[in-house]
């Protein structure tokens, strides 16, 4: 699937190649597909950054330590990205390195946006309580963590059995500080079809404040029927599996993670 004749993972890399931190791209997929993932997401494009791919595990926390063990022992800081949130900018990327570089007590910095909708408390399909929705934020990525912690949190999570919903609650887990680094609404990430719709929205709205013209391949008319096929093969009841690459990135020296594929 491409975006402006790109497919959505080039445009990610390409956001993270443009930051002066990022020292090696790692690319998490599916370890029958890395020729595939290089051969039209990566070698067409001139990337400066080093790139590798690591396959992918049965679960998003598995194909995260997977990436990690590409990443060299002397880099610095970490980076994970859903491959599948295009819109990532450069200017973020580094702000949120810059947060974290910038607090040396404190272990991750992720990237979120403040809770607008109002949230309910439901057991067995009652509403129990309404929380006060300024102390909830909506986690995304990147989430930028300081190397050493994240090995020790992925290995205590591993011996402990513990699954995370995401790689800063593994941190959290070990009494680590992670900051917040407010983002943007319009850093979708491709998870149901319907986010397709959302993403080609901001995407020309984006291109029609003049950064070019726009190509959406399958056009938008059918967009979310031909994404569901051309997705649907490899992943269960639409949701989008191996389009939702993860990238990990690694900072001054840092590494970046993608990882996708097994969401």
């Amino acid at each position: 699937m491409e975006i402006a004749g790109k497919p959505i993972l080039t445009w990610s890399a390409e956001a993270f190649d443009a930051v002066g931190d990022i020292g090696l791209i790692v690319i998490v997929c599916p370890e029958d597909r890395c020729s595939e993932y290089l051969k039209r997401a990566v070698d067409p494009f001139p990337f400066v950054t080093p790139i590798v791919v690591a396959p992918s595990g049965p679960s998003r926390q598995e194909s995260a330590f997977s990436g990690l063990e590409f990443v060299p022992d002397d880099y610095e800081y970490v980076i994970l990205h859903d491959g599948a949130r295009p819109l990532i900018s450069p200017d973020l990327i580094a702000h949120t390195i810059a947060t974290l570089k910038g607090n040396i007590d404190c272990d991750g910095a992720v990237v979120a946006h403040p809770a607008v909708d109002t949230l309910k408390v439901v057991e067995n399909g009652v509403i129990v309580g309404t929380p006060d929705r300024r102390v909830f934020w909506n986690a995304q990525t990147p989430q930028v963590f300081r190397a050493g912690i994240y090995r020790r949190a992925h290995a205590s999570a591993l011996s402990d059995g513990f699954m995370g919903t995401d790689d800063s609650s593994l941190i959290e887990r070990l009494g680590g500080r992670v900051l917040v680094v407010e983002g943007k609404r319009d850093n979708i990430k491709l998870t149901v079809p319907e986010d397709y719709l959302m993403l080609a929205a901001a995407v020309r709205t984006m291109y029609m404040k003049g950064a070019g013209r726009m190509i959406i391949r399958g056009g938008l008319g059918d967009s979310a029927q031909s994404l569901r096929q051309s997705c649907s093969r490899e992943t269960p009841a639409g949701r989008f599996g191996s389009c939702g690459t993860r990238l990990v990135g690694t900072v001054a020296k840092a590494a970046h993670v993608v990882i996708g594929g097994t969401e």
